[in-house]
């Protein structure tokens, strides 16, 4: 399996990296050479100087090329001590940023294998001072290593964090990915129950009538059939949500699209009222789409299950909250039983609590009732 490309960074971290990247070339170039004249060496431009330049133009590369900067660093460290220059700063300081880097990538074993020979040849190299002064080559040795010790220390550290970072990312889009397919089944379950319900009604009327009314059967068949096509583009849309497609999409259905409901269930004998009270206008897409769903499996309800006859939708478009309001006729559950909540209901209560919402369902005088609170998301000013 071929793997996954790089994850691009937004264009405003590029710059900060570049910047960073930069920053640490000139301050590595202006540090060394700044010591390198504080040391007493005399012709800078001999040795010094050309060995500051590379260490530093090496670091605009650091992120691309980290193994390749860390090792012409050394190279260009080595190549300065052989031909006779006296290091300002050590052997491991003049690459310390390059050691960092170089530590992040998975190759840090090499990296430590790589700063252990320098050590090593920096011991070798200084030994000349024991002669003369054990604790200073002790202080230079034990320097350097502890240096090299904190900089891949540094490096895996920045390294682990930069990778718990990324699994703090990839677990977000994988929770938002599974909300997004819950919110799509929902729909689903939304879609087909209403289809199903409305086109159950037609197919007994078309059943009923065959023989006597041809003419009736026909379009209660046709009606089926216009419900049946309007579900099937609306199933459309969702799948392709659930196969990431989401170019593919069709707009989700909101109020404007209550009215082709309501007829649906008036085609399917149930006498349907709507009351509307405020301005829609203003209410949020995520708002409307449940006010729709919460009327549609409502609706759905009421033909598979209730037996009723008439069914009056309220709804209230206030300032902070949107109320609706299913009540019909049918029949409640016997002997005031509570009322089981099956999948339609449970995924209403979900959807209205998931924006901040309370719904409640049962029975009420003279039948059952569908009541959802849903608050109106307003921005600060």
């Amino acid at each position: 399996m071929s793997e996954s490309p790089p994850r691009r960074e937004p264009a405003p971290v590029r710059h900060f990296t570049r910047i960073i990247d930069v920053a640490l070339a000139v301050v590595t170039t202006a540090f060394f050479v700044a010591v390198a004249q504080a040391t007493g060496i005399h012709n800078p431009w001999a040795g010094a100087n050309p060995l500051a330049l590379l260490l530093g133009a090496l670091l605009l590369f650091r992120r691309r090329r980290p193994m390749t900067v860390l090792l012409l660093s050394i190279a260009g460290i080595f190549a300065y001590r052989l031909t006779g220059g006296v290091s300002p700063a050590g052997w491991i300081w003049p690459a310390a940023v390059a050691y960092f880097t170089a530590a992040t990538t998975p190759r840090v074993r090499w990296v430590a294998a790589i700063g252990l020979a320098q050590l090593v040849y920096s011991a070798v190299d200084f030994r000349r001072v024991l002669d003369t002064n054990v604790p200073r080559y002790v202080i230079h040795v034990a320097g350097e290593g502890l240096l090299l010790a904190v900089l891949i220390a540094a490096g895996l550290t920045y390294a682990a964090v930069m990778r718990w970072r990324e699994r703090l990312r990839e677990t977000d889009s994988r929770a938002r990915a599974a909300e997004e397919r819950l919110r799509v089944s929902h729909e689903v379950h939304d879609i087909i129950a209403h289809t199903l319900a409305v086109v159950g009604v037609q197919l007994n009327v078309a059943a009923d009538t065959l023989q006597e009314d041809p003419a009736a059967a026909a379009a209660a068949l046709q009606l089926a059939k216009d419900v049946r096509n309007r579900a099937m583009t609306d199933l459309r849309s969702l799948i392709a949500v659930l196969r990431d497609a989401p170019g593919d999409t069709a707009p989700q259905p909101d109020l404007a699209s209550l009215g082709a409901l309501i007829a649906d269930a008036r085609a399917a004998g149930l006498r349907v009222t709507l009351d509307e009270h405020g301005d829609p206008a203003s209410v949020p897409a995520a708002s409307a789409i449940a006010v729709y769903r919460v009327v549609q499996e409502s609706l759905a309800n009421t033909l598979k299950h209730a037996e009723a006859g008439t069914a009056g939708i309220t709804i209230g478009y206030g300032p902070r909250a949107i109320t609706v309001e299913v009540a019909d006729d049918g029949r409640v559950t016997p002997g005031g039983a509570p009322v089981v909540e099956g999948h339609g209901l449970a995924g209403m209560r979900e959807r209205v609590e998931a924006l901040g919402g309370t719904l409640t369902a049962g029975p009420v005088p003279g039948g059952f009732a569908v009541r959802a609170d849903i608050p109106v998301a307003r921005s600060t000013p």
